[in-house]
């Protein structure tokens, strides 16, 4: 049987061959790795302009809305919504990149509309929430009045009903350090993981075949089966 072909997003950051120095889209191996390993084909997904997401959709069985700097405030904020500090970013360094997020907001709507299994990671996950109508927290330490959610390591209970219980359980230890967060849920989705103060760690959408987003890095660490339960949803 043919390996279900999985795009994964990439963002741009400047590269260097030799003497060369030019912008590239890049991403962490350890996607790519864990899609193999859970029996897919990864394809890295560059950012190009929103028109090309429903090319994009039309070739993927499956997509990985990748982690990565921070969503530009301006796409999500409510009225007196704390600014986001972009210092120090999740995957890399620096402040919005206006032109991923386009993209990849184009990319979710019609990932979902088209009905193709979605896995959301971290910054993924408020593309998500963003792409569906929600909001998120800019800054969570300004919000919750503590920076634990700045810890790499920490533990989730999860909703044993849902696509993510059914596949990690109902409590894991995961990796993910992170500023911003779900704030209002987008239209269709629901939270089904929660940290310890009660912020939103995953998401899923209702009636979906298997569109689930996750605060954490699924992709890291010796457990993939979050990974093989995206490529098993992307089976025919």
């Amino acid at each position: 049987m043919p390996r279900p072909i999985v795009g994964i997003t990439t963002y741009l950051e400047a590269a260097r061959w030799g003497v060369w120095v030019r912008e590239a889209a890049v991403s962490p191996q350890a996607y790519s790795r864990a899609v193999e390993k859970a029996g897919g084909a990864p394809v890295l997904l560059p950012p190009l302009t929103p028109a090309t997401a429903g090319d994009y959709v039309r070739g993927l069985d499956a997509l990985v809305l990748a982690g990565g700097v921070e969503l530009d405030p301006a796409l999500y904020a409510d009225a007196g919504e704390p600014a986001a500090d972009t210092a120090g970013q999740d995957q890399a360094d620096g402040g919005p990149q206006p032109y991923r997020d386009r993209c990849e907001l184009a990319l979710a709507q019609d990932a979902v509309q088209a009905g193709l299994p979605i896995l959301a990671v971290s910054r993924g996950m408020h593309v998500l929430n963003v792409a569906q109508g929600g909001t998120l927290i800019g800054s969570l330490p300004d919000t919750v009045g503590h920076d634990r959610h700045e810890t790499a390591r920490h533990v989730v209970t999860i909703s044993v009903s849902s696509k993510l219980g059914k596949a990690v359980g109902d409590r894991a230890e995961v990796t993910g350090a992170h500023r911003q967060a779900v704030k209002r849920l987008g239209t269709g989705l629901i939270a089904v993981a929660w940290a310890d103060d009660q912020i939103v760690e995953a998401v899923e959408l209702q009636g979906h075949r298997f569109a689930v987003g996750v605060q954490w890095h699924p992709e890291r660490g010796a457990d993939n089966r979050l990974v093989e339960a995206l490529v098993e949803a992307a089976r025919p």
